[in-house]
């Protein structure tokens, strides 16, 4: 069976630091950071008060009244990016058939915002069950694709992945595969995540997880730095419409690159530190580039996972010098948390779209507040430290790992008929 090309023809973003795409690439490129003290809850015993919440959002501007309040912030957030993708894909009732297309998303908690304030409310009125009736879809994580399905009439494959940080990568991995067997014409895939909430960063906090830099919170994501102290948490949406190739050319659909293959690999070693050889990471970009068809030599650039945590960002660098070897020193490696904090389950989404737009506008985003590299990092490594590079990106990888071992690369390459 001859596998169908996937192509990638609408991008949507809703993030800390753009609340759409250009704004999220234009802050991307400039090297804006998202963090500022939290406004969501007091965090004054909180050992992190910061972290990357949306900027001047409001969902009445986007949804009705009647039906925002009948969904949790993160379905918000998905349900946002998802209008800005489907309207950039030029997507409509006239060239589509809606039984082969599907909505495909992925998030670490789904609704847990609306779980907390529940629970909260429910304890605060002396235990008394007066739980709104829209408490249970709003907790429910496939809602967040539910909804998609419902507004647009989408009724192909619809459901939600879970694997951590991950999360929204298994999602594009899943859309990925279905359209090449031809399960499927279009998708809309992707993540959201709306978490910052007190028992997550409580939560972390008890992890050591967390950067508690909260005198320095606009540069307290740092990855690579030797003086990263832990990851700093975000929130937002990514949304890409994969869509296969020759169904996308006969509606007249841009394309903004082409999925070239996928690498899933498990740790198989702790509940949430990752394998400190890099081994599992060496398999997933390692699988994806065979997917593709591609050799090492073909990639120039990555978009890594790495957070700001002593032991992870260490641990993807080994696994990069395992798989590249001396040819690791032409890559552009960007850790656009440093911009973005960590998205979580809509990690692997908000930094596909990051590399997706690399690839179109041949420019490689910064790694931001890295002043001291880590001496474990190879020196001869291109890091793209402070400033973005502007250099022809002909195929490129961004990396996603998740709590319990999770890994998946995505490999995107400029579309070539």
């Amino acid at each position: 069976m001859e596998l169908k090309r996937v192509v990638v023809t609408g991008l949507g973003a809703l993030t800390p630091i753009g609340n759409n795409l250009a704004e999220f690439w234009n802050g991307l490129i400039s090297g804006t950071s998202g963090a500022a003290p939290i406004t969501y809850f007091n965090t004054e015993n909180f050992k992190t008060k910061f972290a990357c919440e949306l900027k001047n959002f409001d969902v009445l501007n986007y949804i009705d009244a009647k039906d925002a309040q009948k969904m949790d912030p993160c379905a918000h957030y998905a349900m946002v990016a998802a209008q800005e993708a489907i309207c950039d894909a030029g997507i409509n009732s006239d060239n589509i058939n809606p039984e082969r297309v599907g909505v495909i998303l992925g998030s670490g908690i789904g609704g847990y915002t609306s779980s907390v304030a529940s629970v909260f409310a429910y304890i605060e009125m002396n235990k008394v069950p007066r739980f709104s009736p829209f408490f249970l879809p709003k907790v429910l994580g496939n809602l967040i694709s539910g909804w998609i399905s419902i507004k647009y009439g989408f009724k192909g494959p619809n459901y939600i992945t879970t694997a951590a940080c991950a999360s929204s990568g298994a999602a594009i991995a899943d859309a990925f595969h279905l359209i090449q067997l031809g399960k499927a014409d279009i998708i809309v895939s992707g993540g959201a995540e709306a978490s910052i909430v007190d028992p997550a960063v409580g939560g972390f906090n008890a992890m050591r997880a967390l950067s508690t830099r909260n005198d320095e919170y606009q540069t307290a994501s740092r990855p690579f730095d030797v003086t990263r102290d832990g990851f700093v948490m975000g929130e937002g949406a990514g949304i890409l419409i994969l869509e296969e190739l020759e169904h996308a050319l006969a509606r007249g659909a841009k394309i903004y690159a082409e999925v070239g293959g996928i690498g899933l690999s498990a740790d198989a070693y702790h509940m949430a530190a990752p394998d400190p050889s890099g081994s599992a990471c060496y398999q997933s970009m390692k699988l994806a580039i065979e997917d593709a068809g591609l050799q090492i030599t073909d990639i120039d650039h990555i978009n890594t996972h790495s957070t700001s945590t002593q032991l992870g960002d260490i641990a993807e660098c080994k696994a990069i010098e395992m798989l590249f070897g001396d040819t690791a020193r032409q890559l552009l490696i960007s850790a656009t948390k440093s911009m973005t904090g960590h998205l979580l389950g809509a990690a692997a989404a908000v930094e596909s779209i990051a590399t997706i737009m690399a690839i179109k506008h041949s420019i490689a985003p910064p790694t931001m507040h890295l002043n001291e590299p880590d001496p474990a990092i190879n020196p001869d490594w291109n890091l793209v430290a402070n400033h973005a590079i502007h250099h022809d990106i002909r195929a490129a990888i961004s990396n996603s790992f998740g709590f319990g071992g999770h890994n998946i690369s995505l490999l995107y390459k400029k579309y070539n008929r």
